[in-house]
């Protein structure tokens, strides 16, 4: 399993009413163990997540389901691996 670092960049008129979907969908996969954390930038231009997967083709297959994307709150996506090595919530001996 690799992670990654998931920014995207709002298309502020539409998220408020996208925003329970949304956050219902990440909260379904932070109970399956594949996001870490997730929420908006302070300044609420748009909000970042760090998602757990095999790979980056099956994040981006999982994250196209978003319905902040499916419904075009995202303006701009951006995915990058990541690579933690230090943090209280790393499994021992990382």
């Amino acid at each position: 399993m690799a992670w990654f670092l998931v920014e995207i960049t709002y298309v502020q008129e539409k998220m408020p009413d996208v925003r329970p979907r949304h956050r219902e969908f990440l909260r379904n996969l932070a109970a399956e163990g594949r996001v870490a954390v997730a929420g908006p930038l302070g300044d609420g231009s748009g909000g970042l997540t760090l998602y757990q997967a095999d790979d980056e083709a099956h994040l981006k297959e999982t994250i196209d389901q978003d319905p902040y994307l499916l419904e075009g709150v995202v303006a701009e996506r951006t995915i990058r691996e990541f690579k933690p090595v230090i943090g209280a919530w790393l499994p021992q001996g990382s």
